[in-house]
């Protein structure tokens, strides 16, 4: 075979190569483009349903805070009177204390 021949095969070759490789990249770039399109409709759900379970939330936080705060109050009276149950039991079940 000539040069010449060789050479233009060559070119062709090259040429069909990139041609290929050009109609994939934007095969690929098509089909990224649409997952980012799906992405985007499915977070965007998510987005709106976590904010309106953050709502929920932030109301349903003030009556939280306001028990959570009386449970809080109430504790240290709580304590107290459970410091105080070890004596009385130990009083009640020895008899010469009872005898007293």
């Amino acid at each position: 075979m000539s040069t010449g021949l060789l050479v233009t095969l060559t070119v062709v070759e090259i040429v069909a190569l990139v041609v290929v490789l050009a109609l994939f990249v934007i095969l690929i770039t098509r089909r990224l483009r649409s997952i980012a399109d799906a992405l985007g409709q499915v977070s965007g759900r998510i987005i709106r349903a976590v904010q309106g379970d953050v709502c929920l939330v932030g109301a349903g936080a003030a009556i939280l805070n306001r028990k959570l705060n009386a449970i809080a109050g109430a504790l240290p009276a709580i304590a107290q009177k459970a410091e105080s149950l070890p004596s009385r039991q130990t009083q009640a079940q020895d008899p010469a204390i009872r005898q007293r």
